[in-house]
């Protein structure tokens, strides 16, 4: 055999020899790294699978807490509708309720209007006939039968009137149960008079009268910062050891009264140090109004108020009317007003918040437009204050219609508060002016005798001539010198109109 190929055949031998040997050799090992890889891929699918099942419960328990939310925002949504409903339920209900009544008075004034027209055309008829009659009998011209016919005419058109008003109020006194809770209101209700005359200035004592130069500083400069930067008025006259500071606001005013007192303490004054003072004289009583509110809604157990509310409401601490407190005077009448809506079944809650907040647009600066009572409601309504209420404080002054029997207990608290006797003081001259005014209305109409004001203005008596008007002249001449009283004068709770008529038979013995 040639040695080429012996060659050839030793490498194929001894590759295979090797080939086997590193068979051998790498078995175990490789499959024991294909036994680990196995082991890790089967750790790391599991490790995946527990991720994927852990994401999958999450997303699970997401879209349940989704599902409960959505559930819930359709259940809240749902009630909405409902309470919706039923606002529109109640809403139609009353409308229909109006519109049976505004048909029943229709009918009613269409009977009357009928009745009326009848005893117009039976009143012509008998007029014809009269002017016939005086024409033939007594063969008088036609103006002159005319004048005596209608003086005849007015006279018994008057009677009727009189009959008429007698039979109406006989009528309203057997009215059902909720009419005569608004009557009782109606009765004890009269609207107070505008208060206008407040204290418009504040004293300060000074220890020592030479202080007043200090206040004045060189060429003016302490008191015109002082006016400039707290926005009042300093007077420094010859009043001994005091000086008045003075401003339409009140706020204003008690905050630089509170600033000149302090500087007057701390001795240094000048411009900065006023500042610093003024600043932290602003923020007391801020604090203090708001704490005078919290207060006020306490003692008057209202509950629910936004504290911008109870803050506004604060403010009516430094407002007096007629020199009554205005926030004692809104305390007063929730206090008055609960008492009333408990004996008339209404609405104690309304009752309360209405009269404590009635005067709330009293507490807003002086530069804005509009009454107190339209500037308090419009506050209230931006604050979410129910309707109810804010109608009870728009309508305390007849400026819009009272929509509820809770807003006629409101006024009628508010004029109990402020005519109670020493609420409000009033000065002499305006006491005689409105004494002469009320003797002055009572004589100015005809058959008045004489007219006399007692009880310091609160009741008049009035003497009428008995052979120029009868029972019922009397009766209507009270409710028309009431009503000329409403129209023409302002005044504090109610007066009493009270018409006197006697009749006296003399004879002679002879």
């Amino acid at each position: 055999m040639p040695p080429g190929i012996m060659i050839v055949i030793g490498l194929v031998v001894g590759i295979a020899v090797t080939a086997g040997i590193m068979w051998f050799y790498y078995k175990p090992k490789t499959e024991q790294l294909v036994a680990d890889t196995e082991q890790a891929l089967a750790d790391k699918r599991a490790i995946v699978e527990r991720e994927a099942e852990s994401i999958v419960n999450d997303a699970r328990k997401e879209a349940r807490q989704a599902r409960s939310e959505a559930e819930k925002v359709v259940e809240r949504r749902y009630l909405d509708v409902a309470r919706s409903e039923e606002r529109v339920d109640r809403r139609n209900a009353k409308m229909d309720d109006q519109a049976k009544k505004l048909e029943q008075r229709e009918a009613q004034l269409n009977k009357r209007q009928s009745r009326l027209d009848k005893q117009q055309n039976d009143l012509e008829l008998q007029a014809d006939e009269h002017r016939t009659q005086l024409e033939q009998v007594a063969a008088m011209a036609t103006d002159e039968a005319k004048a005596l016919l209608l003086a005849e005419v007015e006279k018994e058109s008057r009677q009727d009137m009189a009959r008429l008003m007698r039979e109406i109020e006989d009528r309203a006194k057997e009215t059902a149960e909720e009419k005569a809770r608004k009557l009782i209101a109606l009765a004890i209700q009269r609207v107070a008079s505008d208060q206008v005359a407040e204290t418009t200035v504040s004293v300060v004592e000074l220890p020592k009268e030479e202080m007043k130069g200090r206040i004045i500083g060189r060429n003016g400069r302490n008191i015109r910062a002082f006016e400039q930067a707290a926005g009042v008025d300093i007077v420094v006259d010859d009043t001994p050891e005091s000086v008045t500071v003075s401003s339409f606001d009140p706020i204003r005013r008690e905050v630089a009264r509170r600033a000149l007192e302090r500087l007057i303490v701390d001795g240094r004054i000048h411009p900065a140090r006023i500042e610093k003072l003024i600043k932290d004289a602003e923020k007391e009583v801020n604090k203090d109004i708001k704490e005078a509110g919290d207060q006020a809604a306490y003692e008057a157990n209202v509950h629910g108020l936004r504290p911008q509310i109870t803050e506004m409401l604060g403010r009516l601490k430094y407002r007096t009317s007629y020199g009554q407190n205005q926030l004692f005077h809104a305390v007063e009448a929730a206090k008055i007003a609960s008492v009333l809506a408990s004996e008339l079944g209404a609405n104690v809650e309304i009752s309360k918040m209405g009269a404590l907040l009635h005067d709330l647009g009293k507490a807003m600066d002086h530069d804005q437009e509009g009454t107190h009572a339209m500037l308090g409601a419009e506050y209230a309504r931006r604050f979410q204050v129910p309707e109810v209420v804010v109608n009870c404080i728009a309508s305390h002054h007849h400026e819009v219609d009272q929509d509820s029997v809770e807003s006629i207990i409101v006024e009628a608290a508010d004029a109990i508060s402020g005519a109670r006797p020493g609420a409000r003081r009033e000065s002499l001259e305006n006491y005689i002016k409105r004494v002469r005014t009320l003797e002055d209305i009572a004589t100015s109409f005809d058959g008045v005798e004489s007219a006399y004001a007692l009880q310091a203005g609160r009741e008049i008596r009035i003497l009428v001539k008995p052979g120029t008007i009868d029972d019922l002249g009397a009766m209507r001449l009270s409710r028309d010198i009431s009503k000329m009283i409403e129209d023409s004068m302002q005044y504090p709770g109610q007066i009493q109109v009270t018409v006197i008529r006697e009749t006296r038979a003399v004879g002679f013995a002879k």
